[in-house]
């Protein structure tokens, strides 16, 4: 039992701060952001590229993937979802753009990173062992803490810097904050950056555990999309417990369906369809949105 809590808590850490970027783009700008997998991904084979190949410090790899996310979901936001938004009344025509990004920054990662499966090696070397009642590598114990550590750091950055309080306002409501002297363009600007960066933080923080791939990007907007509908979308505080609550289902599944993931994603699904009937709007999510 002890194992699989402590493989629910460091499966539901990095869950949820693939979930947190997300929901802050849609609570934002009520975008569902469908190239948030491959954001994920090329934050993974940029961390690759600076620690493998040029021999960096992971850290220095991870630091160059948030920086690179954040430049790109700066530009996609001013440049392409902006404009969309501006000028189509029709909610479908972002979901259409952020679905053509997606296939665009898969066509990008295979011309530019290949399509096999890449790593780096091990940041900390060992395992910790408590009694074989919780065994699990050092290293996914140092990614766990630091998932953690930047979800704390977001939440705090949320709730007490100026620019997290205006984009709270905006989120809550968008009108009575642009009345209030908000800039509703920086702050949607900085919003996308921000949740982009989030992605490409997670897959320079996974690369050293399960490596990265081409075909990465798809499920993991799956899950992403999964873990907001569980917390309820656009709900910051949502997003963390869906996050945690899907690492622990599928901590729980894994191990008592005989490690078979087929099965686990079977009744973790069918699960979530009646969670849904029964409450639509997630957990923490309002009934009226």
């Amino acid at each position: 039992m002890e194992q699989v809590i402590a493989n629910g808590l460091y499966l539901g850490a990095q869950y949820a701060l693939i979930a947190l970027g997300l929901t802050l783009i849609f609570s934002l700008m009520n975008v569902l952001n469908f190239a948030h997998g491959q954001m994920y991904v090329l934050g993974g084979f940029i961390t690759y590229t600076v620690v493998a190949q040029f021999g960096l410090p992971f850290l220095v790899g991870l630091f160059c993937s948030a920086v690179v996310l954040a430049v790109i979901g700066a530009l996609v936001e001013r440049f392409l979802f902006r404009p969309v938004i501006r000028n189509s009344r029709r909610e479908e025509s972002t979901m259409l753009l952020a679905a053509g990004i997606a296939f665009f920054l898969d066509a990008v990662i295979l011309l530019v990173f290949g399509e096999k499966q890449r790593g780096i090696p091990k940041i900390v070397d060992g395992v910790f062992n408590w009694d074989f009642l919780i065994v699990m590598p050092y290293d996914r114990i140092l990614v766990g803490l630091l998932a953690i550590g930047m979800i704390s750091v977001f939440i705090l950055f949320m709730q007490f810097s100026k620019t997290g309080r205006a984009m709270r306002a905006l989120a809550q409501d968008k009108v009575a904050a642009r009345l209030m002297g908000v800039d509703v363009d920086r702050y949607s600007m900085i919003g996308f950056a921000m949740g982009a960066m989030l992605a490409g933080l997670v897959g320079g923080l996974l690369v050293t555990i399960t490596g990265i791939n081409l075909g990465m990007g798809g499920p993991t907007s799956i899950k992403a999309f999964m873990m907001i509908m569980i917390g309820g979308a656009g709900v910051i505080s949502g997003a963390i417990a869906g996050g945690f609550i899907l690492g622990m289902m599928e901590s729980v599944g894994l191990t008592v369906l005989a490690a078979s993931g087929d099965i686990t994603y079977l009744v973790i699904f069918a699960s979530l369809m009646v969670f849904l009937a029964i409450r639509p709007q997630g957990l923490m999510g309002k009934p009226w949105g």
